[in-house]
């Protein structure tokens, strides 16, 4: 990687990294505007969040209502009859019981706080976790997502609001005029994308899902960015644990074609711990970020420092194709042989093996902070967590899963708070990948989230076919191809009544 000074000139001074921040949506204007409602319910390893958002099915834009958002290590202790089923990275213990309780909580806190109700004002909530190191078996993250169901009943979630629609009479009557349901079914894509056929995400890669999640949020995402991040695309969320996918550029369905899985937010918390600023086993990076970058003063005094020390700590980074002979890689349960089956390329990050050398970079961590300060350790995270991006780029494009034509996103901490933004930017420039890479790349906040409204949509066909996610970047509308593969036709009258004049064609889910 380039000296830090050389990066940092790049970051004032190069092309702006382009960052999309839904704004928040009035209460006023969820009442009188055709606004779908979709709670995102997420238990990951560091944090538990119900984040709910609003998207106006006329122009297909999602917009935050409220974050309720606190730590999963907070989840009361296992009673005597309860069966811990799994453990978070940290080691905190889970039963089917404490995790409902901790999702009833938290969505029905994050409804309240919105001034909005359960059954009337939800139109749709999903479920996620991160929470995949604790278990032997992709299959067991499924047990896990029972029990964030049983929470979202708790809070007074009906059931139906967590299925796709089976006929127009399951989709809310204000939304049915922009249901496609009669026309197009859910099929499974979602965003656009087609999971790896022939088998579930679940069997390749455990935390497959908050990949398709965080690949349909970053699409979301982008548009208010302006860049086009329909197929082919490549997206990465560095959450604690590392998720995304690569596509390709088939329509009317892309394919995925890579998989990431791994460590992502756990290496710099790993760093933080050696501060003993935080809880030596639970603590994490965001205990001590104040969401302001590092400035030029610290990166020009310490940037040998900076290149030194990274480079250090990215001896005990792996980032490679996940090997054949394993079925666990970055603590994440994975299956390689099933991946090479259908054409998926699985790609790992890990620190040792399983994650058995953060010890070390606790070790470094606290060297850092005893002889030069907590500024220059956080420059120094930003930079491990760049180069973690960049390198995992770097295999993409050897293993030809990258194209001109890819677009590029992130999502998640370890990836869109400081300096990383533009740390990533400056080294994706230099890739020569793209004339304009801020025209291909994009950094989006709450990718899940944004990502549960997606799929709420596609589960029952709220396809916005004038502003689209599908399809192929700069290409022609599929909602024909769609519904001819499905068997149907599309009438000229009913597509010229779907799409405006003036904008983008292409098709939703």
């Amino acid at each position: 990687m380039a000296n830090p000074f050389s990066s940092i000139v790049n970051q004032y001074l190069g092309p702006k990294p382009k960052f999309s921040e839904s704004p928040y949506v009035r209460l006023l204007d969820l009442k009188l505007k055709p606004y779908y409602i979709v709670a995102s319910v997420e238990v990951g390893n560091t944090t538990t969040k119900c984040i709910l958002t609003a998207t106006n099915l006329e122009d297909g834009k999602t917009s935050l209502i409220n974050k309720t958002i606190k730590m999963t290590r907070d989840v009361r202790s296992p009673k005597p009859d309860e069966e811990i089923f799994g453990r978070t990275l940290t080691g905190v213990p889970l039963t089917r019981e404490s995790v409902s309780e901790l999702v009833s909580k938290t969505l029905f806190e994050s409804v309240k706080s919105a001034n909005l109700n359960v059954k009337e004002d939800l139109h749709f909530v999903v479920r996620s976790t991160g929470v995949v190191a604790g278990f032997d078996s992709s299959d067991e993250v499924g047990h896990f997502v029972k029990a964030l169901a049983d929470g979202c009943m708790k809070a007074g979630v009906p059931p139906v609001k967590m299925i796709p629609a089976m006929s127009i009479d399951n989709v809310t009557t204000r939304f049915r005029k922009f249901s496609l349901i009669e026309k197009i079914v859910f099929n499974g894509a979602v965003g656009g994308v087609l999971p790896p056929i022939g088998a579930s995400g679940l069997e390749i890669v455990a935390n497959e899902m908050e990949g398709e999640l965080a690949t349909a949020g970053i699409k979301e995402g982008a548009k208010w960015t302006g860049i086009d991040f329909r197929n082919p695309c490549l997206s990465i969320d560095f959450g604690t644990t590392l998720d995304g996918r690569i596509t390709n550029d088939e329509t009317p369905y892309a394919s995925t074609i890579g998989n990431f899985a791994g460590y992502a937010g756990a290496v710099p918390d790993a760093i933080i711990q050696g501060t003993h600023l935080v809880d030596e086993k639970l603590g994490t990076a965001l205990d001590l970020f104040d969401n302001k970058p590092i400035g030029m003063l610290t990166w020009t005094r310490q940037s040998k420092r900076i290149k030194e020390y990274s480079s250090k700590i990215h001896e005990l980074i792996s980032i490679e194709v996940v090997p054949d002979n394993i079925n666990r890689y970055g603590s994440v349960p994975v299956n390689p042989g099933s991946a090479k089956e259908i054409g998926v390329t699985l790609i790992g990050c890990d620190v040792g093996k399983n994650g058995s050398d953060l010890k070390q970079l606790s070790l470094i961590g606290s060297e850092i902070y005893e002889k030069h300060g907590l500024k220059t350790l956080f420059a120094i995270v930003d930079m491990v967590c760049a180069k973690m991006a960049i390198r995992l780029l770097k295999v993409a494009v050897d293993e030809d899963l990258v194209t001109e034509r890819t677009a590029i996103g992130f999502t998640g901490r370890a990836a869109i708070t400081g300096c990383k933004p533009k740390l990533i930017l400056s080294q994706i420039e230099k890739l020569n990948l793209f004339d304009s890479p801020q025209k291909h790349v994009a950094f989006v906040d709450d990718g899940l989230a944004r990502g549960a409204a997606v799929m709420a949509r596609c589960m029952n066909s709220l396809g916005t076919p004038k502003n689209p996610l599908g399809g192929s970047r700069d290409g022609k509308c599929v909602l024909g191809l769609r519904m001819k593969l499905q068997g149907g036709q599309l009438d000229e009258s009913d597509m010229k009544k779907m799409m405006s004049r003036d904008t983008q064609s292409g098709s939703m889910s």
